[in-house]
């Protein structure tokens, strides 16, 4: 059986018409921050393991960005929500 991703613009569709593309929890530092800030989001991440939420581009569809919430060591799906509407925490700083 196929994974299925349901796409909010879309429907139901098989994760081959998608395309991910990473981690959509780390908060982009601002232009005028350090360069440490940067260092560290665009290089270092964790991997972490069980439920994330991670971009993925609708390739084969709407072509829209969304992000997912699924667990890495299953592969369960638990949401879908356009990226546009996701709500990115604040780091805490």
């Amino acid at each position: 059986m196929a994974s299925l991703i349901t796409c909010p613009h879309c429907g139901t569709r098989p994760k081959e018409e998608f395309a991910i593309r990473g981690d959509a929890e780390p908060r982009r530092p601002s232009a005028g921050d350090r360069d440490e800030a940067w260092l560290g989001y665009v290089y270092t991440r964790d991997n972490r393991k069980g439920r994330i939420h991670e971009y993925w581009h609708h390739a084969g569809g709407c072509r829209r960005w969304l992000v997912v919430e699924r667990d890495n060591l299953t592969h369960a799906v638990y949401g879908v929500t356009d990226a546009a509407q996701f709500p990115k925490a604040e780091a805490a700083e």
